[in-house]
């Protein structure tokens, strides 16, 4: 099936055609300016510009978004404009595009490319993808199926978060060697080891390459991969979701 995947981060939206079968884009990215503001005005007009003028797109569309969203409604936003909280993305963004659009978070959305298409294919039990690039965002899966909308950056961990423990701003900032940066991922990983007992840690963004560098200076008991889908993870999964409908929670929504 072919869908317009859409990533919606702070320095712009970004967008390709994908074949949500073989995991493949279809087309060039066509990139926006970055965003001065994540206010909704500002990112539905640079959504319909992409979809509408770049794409002349009439089709389902599935966007990446910087926040856990159930059924469409933002729950949280810690990563985006607070006057996001309880709208509804997909309401908002099928009528400026005037196409049917699913929203998925977008670390959830990294997650799907990379169980399909990459490091994931074919595990079972608990996988845990952790992005680790200027924040940490979390996706869970079991045997394959998406838990939807996992915080884990947000953990406390000796006394901070774990995103703020070990991302690749706080190495910058804190001038860390790199065995001192894995190091404190090391306390990281213990510790959602220990919570969750996973069967498979999947490392995306600044640790995934090259992986040689960091790899051997975590020691973990459970198995640890770098990411591997060829290609823009946000994009795919977002137009994978669309195309499945499994930006839909896995389990029985209450309401």
């Amino acid at each position: 099936m072919k869908v317009l995947g859409i990533d919606i981060r702070h320095s712009g939206l970004k967008g390709c055609v994908v074949d949500t079968a073989e995991g493949k884009m279809l087309s060039d990215c066509i990139s926006t300016p970055p965003l001065e503001e994540t206010i909704p005005h500002k990112v539905l007009a640079q959504l319909h510009q992409v979809v509408n003028k770049e794409f002349q797109w009439e089709g389902p569309v599935g966007c990446a978004f910087p926040a856990p969203v159930h059924r469409g409604i933002v729950l949280s936003t810690k990563r985006i404009h607070e006057s996001w909280v309880d709208a509804n993305t997909e309401q908002l963004f099928s009528e400026i595009t005037d196409n049917p659009v699913s929203v998925i978070n977008d670390t959830d959305a990294t997650g799907l490319a990379e169980m399909q298409f990459g490091a994931g294919q074919h595990q079972e039990g608990l996988t845990i993808v952790l992005t680790i690039n200027s924040g940490m965002g979390s996706s869970l899966f079991f045997n394959g199926q998406l838990i939807p909308n996992t915080e884990l950056g947000f953990i406390e961990i000796q006394g901070t978060t774990a995103a703020e423990h070990a991302t690749n701003t706080v190495r910058k900032k804190d001038v860390l060697r790199q065995e001192s940066w894995t190091s404190r991922l090391q306390i990281v990983l213990d510790n959602f080891e220990k919570i969750f007992h996973p069967r498979l840690f999947i490392l995306c963004g600044q640790l995934s390459s090259p992986p040689p560098k960091v790899f051997p200076f975590i020691k973990i008991n459970t198995p640890l991969k770098a990411a591997s889908f060829p290609g823009e993870a946000k994009i795919v999964g977002a137009a994978m979701a669309a195309a499945r409908g499994s930006s839909r929670p896995a389990y029985p929504p209450n309401t």
